[in-house]
C-alpha cells in the first residue's frame, strides 16, 4: 500500500528536520512515488525515505545534484540541506517512468 507522511523534529544542531516517507510503485494505470509534493523552508535539512515496493527505480533531484539508486524492499534515505528557493522536480531516471508519471514538486520556500 503507498505511504506518504511528513515528520518534523529538530537535529542536533537545533536546524528544523522535515522527514518525509513515501514508497514507489507502478500499477495498471502508471509508475509513482506516493508522494507528488514536498513542501520545505530554505534551511530546513530535507529527510526523504523512500521505499521500493515494485519495479526498479531511483530518485534525482538534479538541482541539488541527487541521484540514488533505491533497491527493492530497502529504505533507502536522502538527505540534503534545502538551501535553494523554487520549485524542483523530483523524478525517477529509469527510461520512461518519469514520462509515465513518476515524478513530484520539491517546494522550497523563503
Amino acid at each position: 500500500t503507498p505511504t506518504g507522511n511528513a515528520v518534523k523534529t529538530i537535529n542536533n544542531e537545533n536546524r528544523p528536520v522535515k522527514e518525509f516517507i513515501m514508497t514507489a510503485f507502478y500499477d495498471n494505470t502508471g509508475i509513482w512515488f506516493s508522494l507528488k509534493e514536498i513542501s520545505v523552508n530554505k534551511g530546513d535539512i530535507v529527510r526523504i525515505k523512500v521505499t521500493i515496493i515494485k519495479g526498479t527505480h531511483d530518485l534525482v533531484i538534479d538541482e541539488y545534484g541527487i541521484k540514488k539508486m533505491t533497491p527493492l524492499n530497502e529504505e533507502v534515505v536522502i538527505e540534503f540541506t534545502a538551501d535553494k528557493v523554487g520549485e524542483f522536480i523530483y523524478y525517477c531516471s529509469v527510461p520512461g517512468h518519469r514520462q509515465k508519471g513518476q515524478w513530484g514538486t520539491l517546494k522550497v520556500l523563503e
